[in-house]
C-alpha cells in the first residue's frame, strides 16, 4: 500500500508568495531611487536633504558648516560673470529666517553681524574650497561668497559658499553684491517674496533681478 506524501497547507503557500512579493516590490524601489539620484541616495555638499524646487535648509550657528567637496567647475554667466557649480554651490538657506519674522531677522539693522562666521572660521575654508574649484589667484582677490547671501536668509554651509573673484565695480567688491542688496529691499518693502528672492539669486545671480521684475542696479 503507497503513503500519501503530505502536503503544504494552502494558507502556508499563500504567506510565502506575499512575503516574496513583498521583497520584490522593495528592491524594485530601491533600484528606482538609485537610478534617479545616480547613485546612493545622498544629499547636497553641505549635507542638507535636497527637495525638488526648494532650497534645503540648515541651523545656522555662526559657523561655517558641512563638508567640502571633492571638484567643483565655475560657470559663466551670459555676460560673462561668474556663477558657482550647482551640484557643488545649489544654495542653502537658514532654517531660522522665514517670511514671517523678517523684521526681527534679514530686515533688522545688524542681523548679518550676528550670523556671519568670524574670519579664523572661514579662511581655512576659503582655501579649501578654491583649491575644488581650481581657482589659482590669492585669495585677497576672492570673495569667499554665500551664494544666497545673508542678507537674504542664506547659510553658512559649504553648499552656500564659493569663490567669488572680485572684478570691483563702482563701489562695491563684485558685481554680486548691489544685486544682494537691491534684493534685500524688495524683499523687505515686500515687493517680492523671501522664497522668490532666494530661489532667483541661487539659480543665476546675473538674471535675478529681471526675473522678479525688479529694476537692474546702477
Amino acid at each position: 500500500m503507497r503513503t500519501a506524501r503530505p502536503t503544504a497547507p494552502r494558507t502556508s503557500l499563500l504567506a510565502g508568495f506575499a512575503v516574496a512579493l513583498v521583497v520584490i516590490v522593495a528592491v524594485f524601489a530601491v533600484v528606482q531611487l538609485t537610478r534617479s539620484t545616480g547613485g546612493s541616495p545622498k544629499g547636497p555638499p553641505g549635507g542638507a536633504a535636497p527637495v525638488p524646487g526648494v532650497l534645503a535648509a540648515t541651523p545656522v550657528t555662526g559657523h561655517v558648516t558641512g563638508q567640502v567637496p571633492a571638484a567643483c567647475h565655475e560657470r559663466k554667466a551670459g555676460n560673462g560673470q561668474p556663477l558657482p557649480d550647482p551640484a557643488c554651490t545649489p544654495g542653502v538657506i537658514s532654517a531660522a529666517v522665514t517670511q514671517d519674522n523678517l523684521g526681527r531677522t534679514i530686515c533688522r539693522p545688524g542681523y548679518t553681524k550676528t550670523v556671519r562666521p568670524p574670519s579664523s572660521d572661514t579662511g581655512a575654508y576659503k582655501r579649501k574650497v578654491m583649491t575644488v574649484y581650481h581657482e589659482p589667484g590669492p585669495p585677497s582677490d576672492y570673495e569667499f561668497d554665500h551664494l544666497v547671501s545673508l542678507e537674504l536668509g542664506g547659510s553658512n554651509d559649504v553648499g552656500n559658499l564659493w569663490p567669488e573673484r572680485n572684478d570691483h565695480p563702482p563701489g562695491a567688491a563684485n558685481s554680486k553684491d548691489p544685486v544682494e542688496n537691491a534684493l534685500n529691499r524688495a524683499v523687505c518693502k515686500h515687493t517680492v517674496t523671501l522664497a522668490a528672492a532666494q530661489s532667483a539669486i541661487a539659480t543665476d545671480w546675473t538674471t535675478a533681478l529681471a526675473r522678479l521684475g525688479l529694476p537692474p542696479v546702477r
